[in-house]
């Protein structure tokens, strides 16, 4: 006749009664999801307390200063006031200078640098030109970070070339971003452009149409 121990080894199955009681009657609580406090971390030096005042930032806010900083860049609208003159269409080639300080220029520039897959340079610079002329400590915050995210990242599809003695300076001033933190990087991205990208406008089918164009303007005003 079968002990009262054997008749509930029977009774529960041969499985259950092997099983020691902690693994049958007790089931250990989900492990607690790890975090990692820097997750949400513009680099990889950065402090935690940056990537916590990331976090609650606006995202509506965020997107609408890219949404500006994008619209800047958009082709001027085709009219006759926004049109520059021939003069001013002859005065880029004279100097870099006076074509980045020309709207027109900037914008005729911006479609040609499309064109070669580089337009992030002039969406970067044009970027740090606004930044500079923020007072605002709370807003240059919080466009510094979106500037590097988008323009200084390995991470971002829109990286700019910068050396690495560059960045190194600038991972370091992220940490009290000023409106001047990007000023060596946007620096030696006016100097690409303008020791590359800037001779090959100046020959550029674009540039030429541009001087054709203003040369039969001045020839119908005649």
């Amino acid at each position: 006749m079968p002990t009262a121990h054997e008749a509930e080894k029977q009774h529960t199955g041969p499985e259950e009664a092997d099983q020691p009681p902690s693994m049958s009657s007790h089931v250990a609580p989900p492990a607690a999801p790890s975090r990692n406090p820097c997750c949400l971390c513009w680099c990889c030096c950065c402090s935690c307390s940056w990537a916590c005042v990331s976090a609650i930032r606006s995202e509506g806010r965020r997107r609408a200063w890219r949404a500006s900083g994008e619209s800047k860049l958009q082709p001027l609208p085709s009219c006759e006031a926004c049109t520059p003159s021939p003069e001013e269409v002859q005065s880029w080639a004279q100097s870099f200078d006076k074509l980045m300080h020309s709207p027109a220029g900037r914008s005729a520039f911006r479609a040609f640098l499309r064109t070669e897959y580089s337009e992030e340079n002039m969406l970067f610079w044009l970027a740090c030109e606004e930044l500079k002329a923020e007072a605002n400590q709370h807003v240059v915050d919080e466009k510094a970070r979106l500037i590097y995210e988008d323009y200084v990242s390995i991470l971002s599809p829109k990286e700019v070339s910068l050396d690495s003695r560059v960045r190194e300076g600038i991972n370091k001033k992220m940490q009290e971003p000023s409106a001047h933190t990007f000023d060596d990087a946007q620096l030696q991205i006016y100097t690409l452009m303008h020791r590359d990208s800037y001779p090959r406008f100046l020959s550029s089918p674009a540039y030429r149409a541009l001087l054709l164009r203003g040369d039969s303007q001045s020839s119908h005003e005649a």
